[in-house]
């Protein structure tokens, strides 16, 4: 059955590729996008020629997740336009590099504006709808940092992706009664396809990046280099939105609170397996196992 989608930060990586596999499975899909007549005209541009190319719904929105107006506009807009929402993906995000006493506390503010506040302006924005329809998905796109292993010198994102992580398991226990269902994909670190470590953003104070060159000079370079050494031929970053399909697709109920996507292995799969265990015992044992799924 066709669902109706929104996808945050959808001009390029997970967030472009997604969009267009949503599409081409046959659901209609809104590709959230910040500055529309600005820096990503040529993106909403690509990805209307690509609805008329093959045939699909792909419709490119304005989303600035930084933003409580835009995010509302939005979220009216699919409603108006569709009179439902049905899948929420929480793609957007933003990846930084360098020594974490580098960045200044307003950096890191920002950062965690985009990774983990954008979020909790687009659930408020879209979750009445959902919970008006009694029914819905939403999707939240992590990162295996959050729970696998962390190399130094990307601490400011990966704390940010743990804070969004947890956000998503707590907001899947609160929506479940209103037959909201909940996935996280957990990608790994795809160095090649994406553009995240090369618009990686870098810290402020260049005084402590040069002090920390004194001790730690080529780090960024080094971990760069040994992830990518790591990630095998074979992978692709079109798996992640490979995946997200099969979630939309899957009957609800039935689908999974996580799924891995990371070539490379780095033992997040096993950590959150032992997590999300340990989570659903303890559901158990103060009588609130029904939240575990959402209500038919």
């Amino acid at each position: 059955m066709s669902k109706t989608v929104l996808i945050s930060g959808a001009s390029s990586g997970f967030g472009a590729l997604t969009a267009r596999a949503l599409a081409d499975a046959g659901h209609l899909v809104y590709a959230g996008m910040r500055d529309l007549n600005g820096r990503n005209t040529a993106a909403a541009s690509d990805a209307k020629q690509y609805a008329a190319e093959h045939n699909v719904d792909l419709r490119p929105v304005e989303l600035d997740i930084s933003s409580d107006e835009s995010s509302r506009q939005a979220v009216d807009t699919v409603v108006s336009e569709t009179g439902r929402l049905d899948v929420l993906v929480h793609n957007a995000g933003h990846m930084v590099t360098g020594p974490a006493e580098a960045f200044t506390p307003e950096q890191l503010a920002d950062l965690y504006d985009t990774n983990v506040v954008g979020t909790q302006r687009l659930n408020r924005a879209a979750l009445p709808q959902m919970r008006g329809q009694q029914d819905g998905l939403m999707v939240w796109v992590g990162s295996s940092s959050t729970r696998g292993g962390t190399p130094p010198y990307l601490a400011p994102y990966f704390a940010a992706k743990a804070a969004m992580d947890a956000l998503a398991q707590s907001y899947a226990l609160e929506v479940a009664r209103f037959g909201i269902e909940t996935t996280i994909l957990v990608p790994g670190a795809f160095t090649h396809g994406t553009n995240h470590f090369a618009h990686s953003g870098k810290p402020a104070d260049t005084d402590i990046v040069s002090a920390y060159e004194t001790k730690y000079a080529g780090l960024m370079e080094q971990v760069s280099q040994k992830l990518a050494e790591l990630e095998p031929s074979w992978a692709d970053v079109a798996e992640v939105a490979k995946e997200i399909v099969t979630v939309v697709g899957t009957e609800k109920g039935r689908r999974p609170f996580r799924v891995h996507i990371d070539p490379s292995d780095d033992g997040a799969a096993v950590v959150n397996g032992v997590a999300d265990r340990v989570r659903a015992e303890l559901l158990r044992r103060i009588g609130l196992d029904d939240l575990l799924h959402p209500a038919a």
